[in-house]
């Protein structure tokens, strides 16, 4: 008999814009449980359904290391109404990718943080206008500045979309804040891949940056773009859904430590 929980996230589209543009309508399962809970089982604390485990697509229990997270997954179980809509539990997926994918493969995970180490969005500067390259400056120069005091991580800045190789020494020093904890780790790459910003990730990490500003520090020229065009409405759909998966990978950091 297949798991009541097996098949929930694995064949519904994670973006609903995504859905959107190939004109898919999901199905979703109704909601069959009074209430979501936390059971400490073996140091961990597992996410539950009337009492049953939750878990994962790859059939894993859905644990997370602390009761706050634990917790945290499980309110997003209990806010769901008349059905399960996957779209809207960005927490749960990030622990399912965690718990099936990072946990497993923990050194290709970091080593693609270090990638972005070597072209980092905060690296590239417009040559202009003024205006934009002076908003560039005030919001990403800090987290550049933190990077070099707190991580010995000394970068340099490129005018311009051409690549420049960035010093191997700052990129080892930067290297060395990336989580080894799974979950952190995980996080960390979310928040990256959310960004494009390795740098954003790691400030948010060890704290020096809260959620709000990194997401603001991300759409720095995207935020620009609009001033001077206006907004586009599926643009701004999609970014709030983006947005959700930085909180939620927010949440994982911040309950985590």
């Amino acid at each position: 008999m297949r798991d009541i929980f097996e098949d929930l996230f694995e064949s519904e589209p994670l973006d609903p814009m995504e859905a959107a543009r190939r004109n898919v309508r999901p199905t979703l399962r109704k909601r069959f449980y009074e209430e979501a809970g936390v059971a400490e089982e073996g140091g961990h604390f597992v996410v539950t359904l009337d009492g049953k485990p939750v878990r994962t697509p790859s059939r894993r229990p859905l644990a997370a290391p602390t009761r706050p997270l634990a917790q945290a997954i499980a309110d997003e179980w209990q806010s769901q109404t008349d059905v399960i809509d996957p779209a809207h539990m960005p927490l749960t997926r990030l622990a399912n990718s965690i718990i099936d994918g990072v946990a497993d493969k923990p050194g290709e995970v970091r080593d693609e943080i270090v990638k972005y180490l070597g072209s980092d969005l905060l690296f590239y500067r417009a040559d202009g206008p003024e205006r934009l390259t002076e908003r560039q400056a005030e919001v990403w120069d800090p987290i550049v500045r933190w990077a070099a005091d707190a991580l010995g991580a000394r970068f340099i800045m490129v005018e311009g979309v051409v690549f420049a190789a960035q010093p191997q020494a700052a990129v080892e020093a930067a290297a060395k804040a990336i989580p080894a904890d799974a979950w952190r780790l995980g996080a960390a790459h979310s928040v990256m891949t959310l960004t494009g910003s390795a740098l954003l990730a790691l400030a948010l990490a060890e704290g020096a940056i809260g959620s709000d500003d990194a997401w603001k520090a991300a759409h720095v020229d995207e935020d620009w773009q609009m001033e001077q065009w206006g907004r586009d409405t599926l643009a701004m759909e999609r970014r709030a859904h983006r947005e959700a998966e930085m909180k939620a990978a927010a949440t994982v950091l911040g309950l985590t430590k």
